[in-house]
């Protein structure tokens, strides 16, 4: 088990779709960013979900991603609906 995959949401297989854009470890995702790691995983895997980008998020910040706040949930559907056209 990776550092990855202690953060909360992240499982082996968003763990591997990380590694595969070249995102190892927590700092690297913290760094990175959900938003911008959403648009790599999107470019190996086009049908990546809003539910995948909350998830994370929710690893950014430590929590479960159904405990986003409703601002950040809007936030992040907005910014899912503009890279999902």
């Amino acid at each position: 088990m990776t550092d990855l995959t202690k953060l909360p949401n992240v499982g082996k297989e968003l763990e591997k779709l990380l590694n595969q854009v070249d995102i190892s470890n927590a700092e690297e995702l913290k760094h990175i960013g959900s938003e911008n790691a959403f648009i790599r995983i999107k470019t190996i895997e086009p049908t990546a979900c809003y539910s995948k980008l909350c998830a994370l998020e929710g690893a950014i910040q430590g929590i479960r991603w159904h405990n986003l706040s409703k601002e950040k949930k809007q936030e992040l559907k907005d910014f899912f609906n503009i890279v999902s056209k």
